[in-house]
């Protein structure tokens, strides 16, 4: 516990549990399913915006999205290209619909539209994936607290979850919506203060200009790609055109996220929700990523760890290898030294000069990445089966090492809170859909409320345990962000591929259309196993092929007839 001061614990705690005590203030009194899953549709459009946003922003964000800029650079931010043009589709066709059916899942509309076997397929594709991602959500907050506890990170996921099940199981939807406005505005304070903390942080003489400038040498400023690749997961082609699906199918058809804008007082309120986050969403992820740009160039005159995982560094120096590593830091403090002269020196460089002097920027800045490579190699030996990923550790670094005694607590607070708003968001959804769409749905029996509420809040519970459970593997990773959008679009494309014959192709139904996404299905699970196109035209491919070979067999059955 000495990585963080008691003024940091103090502001830490006292944030996370003002908001769970305001927030289980605001919405007490749920006493059946409507109230527990829809707030009684009471939300406001800001409370609506800042909930979806929050739900996005999960602990992920604030760790791997640095992290992934650090070693990548801009480009991920077209990865959302789309998604501004997916609000105005779904604030004008998804929005009205759901709230004239009162559905409480979106999965309710696609048995109004074609059959309960297609309800049941669209529900379990859902929980499939959201399933899994929860237990990658909390496995990010696990790391930190495993680096500031000392605890065995096992041990941080199970109590970690244990805690969002209980917060989520007590509160329900309405809660989460409610605490999830507080919550985003700590975040977005955290944001703030590590941006403006990096910046100063830079050494005296190297302005905002002269960081970009370093980081674009260096290939860190890459924001858009207009090269036209299908093996290229981040290009402006495939985040207009995959990102624009991916967004369609997460804010139009993943219960997390249509559960938002469901609580809304009117269609009104909703729509203007989505369109909050159509407008700020973009702007968000840049900053994040420009964040961890900011942190790449800072470390380029302050030396960085050769590897970002502390706890697994000290293991290995600690043993049989630790002569090795002392040998490898001994070149990587030359390596550093080369390549601050080199930042310095381009830093310095007149427009004449600045080619020269980045020529030898690169130079230096690939030796120091060759150590650093040979230092996980060397990890790998010294502790086999270990995550040697270390990415996802960068900016927690940062924020231990040199963010200021209560700050520290400040932005520790943004990423649980943001990770408490998406996993809470996460077991909501799927506790809601599995009571809905299966649990009243198969049941012999009329249920009464209260068996529902009841029903709800351990089915809640249930997914939390599944979700722990796949957090425990989730080390295995290589990069959580991807993991998480490499996941949804496994399976968002043929779900939204339903929801889009559902609303568009008005002539299909429910026979083609099951058949139409299990092939779909089948097609991109074939393709993400076989092949290296880009994960987000997974999006493309299997809406495309629900659309198409769902029409084509409507048009061959030989009685074909439009669904009532």
């Amino acid at each position: 516990m000495g990585l963080v001061s008691g003024l940091d614990w103090a502001v830490l705690v006292g944030t996370i549990t003002f908001i769970v005590i305001y927030g289980a203030w605001k919405t007490r009194g749920a006493a059946d399913m409507a109230s527990y899953f829809r707030g009684d549709y009471s939300l406001r459009w800001p409370t609506i915006g800042l909930s979806i946003m929050a739900t996005q922003a999960s602990a992920i964000t604030f760790l791997s999205t640095p992290g992934q800029a650090f070693e990548d650079g801009m480009r991920f931010v077209q990865f959302y290209f789309g998604l501004p043009l997916a609000m105005i589709v779904i604030a004008a066709v998804f929005v009205p619909i759901y709230h004239r059916l009162k559905v409480y899942t979106a999965y309710e509309y696609l048995e109004h539209r074609f059959d309960v076997r297609v309800r049941y397929l669209g529900a379990l594709l859902f929980l499939l994936q959201r399933g899994l991602s929860a237990g990658i959500t909390i496995y990010a907050p696990a790391i930190i607290m495993s680096t500031i506890l000392g605890w065995p990170l096992q041990m941080t996921i199970v109590a970690l979850g244990a805690l969002v099940i209980v917060y989520t199981v007590v509160g329900g939807t309405a809660m989460v919506s409610e605490t999830q406005k507080h919550q985003m505005v700590v975040m977005m304070g955290g944001l703030a203060v590590a941006l403006g903390l990096i910046l100063f942080r830079l050494p005296a003489g190297v302005t905002t200009v002269d960081a970009v400038r370093l980081a674009g040498a260096l290939g860190r400023m890459n924001v858009v790609d207009f090269h036209l690749d299908v093996h290229s997961r981040y290009t402006f082609w495939s985040g207009i055109t995959g990102g624009f699906f991916l967004a369609m199918a997460y804010f139009g058809t993943d219960q997390s996220q249509v559960g938002r804008y469901l609580s809304g007082r009117s269609v009104t309120e909703s729509r203007l929700g989505l369109l909050f986050n159509g407008l700020f969403k973009v702007p968000m992820q840049f900053v994040i990523l420009f964040i961890g740009v900011m942190v790449f160039v800072f470390y380029l005159f302050v030396r960085p760890p050769v590897f970002f995982n502390g706890a697994l560094l000290a293991r290995v120096a600690a043993g049989p290898h630790g002569p090795e590593l002392a040998t490898l830091e001994r070149r990587f403090d030359d390596a550093f030294e080369a390549q601050r002269a080199a930042a310095t020196a381009f830093a310095g460089a007149s427009d004449q000069g600045r080619d020269a002097a980045g020529t030898e920027l690169r130079s230096a800045a690939a030796r120091a990445a060759a150590v650093r490579a040979d230092a996980k190699a060397l990890i790998k030996r010294a502790a086999p089966g270990t995550d040697t990923k270390d990415a996802d550790y960068v900016f927690l670094s940062f924020v231990l090492r040199y963010v200021p005694s209560g700050l520290v607590g400040l932005l520790l607070a943004a990423i649980l809170c943001a990770s408490m708003s998406s996993t809470s968001s996460e077991l909501a959804a799927l506790g809601s859909t599995t009571t809905v769409d299966f649990f009243k749905r198969l049941r012999p029996r009329p249920s009464t409320p209260r068996q529902d509420l009841m029903a709800s809040k351990l089915f809640t519970a249930g997914w939390g345990a599944i979700a722990i459970g796949f957090a425990g593997v989730a080390g295995l990773i290589d990069n959580l962000i991807q993991a998480v959008n490499i996941l949804g679009s496994i399976f968002y494309g043929t779900l939204l591929g339903l929801f889009a014959v559902a609303f568009f192709v008005r002539r299909v139904s429910g026979t083609p259309v099951l058949i139409a996404a299990a092939v779909a299905q089948a097609t991109v699970l074939v393709l993400f196993f076989t092949s290296e196109i880009g994960f987000l035209w997974y999006n493309v491919i299997g809406c495309g092929i629900v659309i198409a070979l769902s029409s084509l067999l409507e048009w061959l059955r030989p009685t074909a007839s439009a669904p009532a």
